[in-house]
């Protein structure tokens, strides 16, 4: 390889890798979202609520600027192999970490739209928010590290997601026809929960991204 040749290899490099970063970076800020909203809904507290919301725009404008870097690397690099499939599913990852922030923002605003004076806060809604949190967390992890085994457990943790969901699905059905005043309060809740599993589900295109890029395959199974 030429020294000219190397150079342009080297600088791509560090384009790439500023772009795996800042999409890393974009995701922890989505993770925070998500945590800052289940803390609101959680303590009723709405300044934290109007915080997550108010910080949407930023993670928008970083989603379309991680787009606009993905299209100058198509376009001037002509990436080719596992380069262009680092690159395509960059672009995808940043939309899920996305849509990510904007379920968050759906649990601030069912959080400052809560009935008040209802009962507690139900134990099953916040472990399917733990487990949220730790199944974002860990795909984060697995993007950074290009890691397809952490990537794989991490889609394998989609089910356990799934199941809690389900529970707590059930059990709020269960509250709302034993004691039909909670229904509005199990209804709110019921929207929380949603938007947690589509969480887990963004983080699970994630995961599959991060094992098409290591693998050179879709899907998982």
């Amino acid at each position: 390889m030429d020294i000219q040749n190397h150079h342009i290899v080297k600088s791509y490099d560090a384009e790439l890798q500023r772009l795996m970063s800042e999409i890393a970076d974009m995701g922890d800020v989505a993770l925070t979202q998500v945590e800052h909203s289940l803390l609101a809904l959680e303590g009723r507290d709405a300044t934290l609520a109007r915080q997550v919301i108010d910080g949407d725009d930023a993670i928008d404008t970083r989603e379309r600027e991680v787009s606009h870097e993905v299209l100058r690397l198509l376009a001037l690099r002509q990436p080719s192999a596992r380069d262009l499939r680092e690159v395509m599913a960059a672009l995808r990852i940043a939309s899920d970490i996305e849509r990510i922030a904007d379920h968050a923002v759906g649990v601030a605003r069912l959080s400052l739209a809560m009935p008040a004076g209802e009962g507690g806060f139900p134990e099953n809604l916040h472990a399917l928010g733990l487990l949220t949190c730790d199944i974002v967390h860990e795909v984060l992890r697995a993007w950074r590290a290009t890691d397809a085994a952490l990537a794989h457990a991490v889609w394998q943790r989609d089910d356990d997601l799934d199941r809690t969901h389900a529970v707590l699905f059930h059990d709020l059905l269960a509250r709302m026809r034993q004691t039909p005043d909670d229904a509005a309060w199990c209804t709110h809740l019921m929207f929380v929960a949603k938007n947690l599993e589509r969480i887990g589900d963004h983080a699970t295109n994630i995961a599959e991204n991060v094992w098409f890029v290591v693998e050179g395959e879709s899907g998982l199974s």
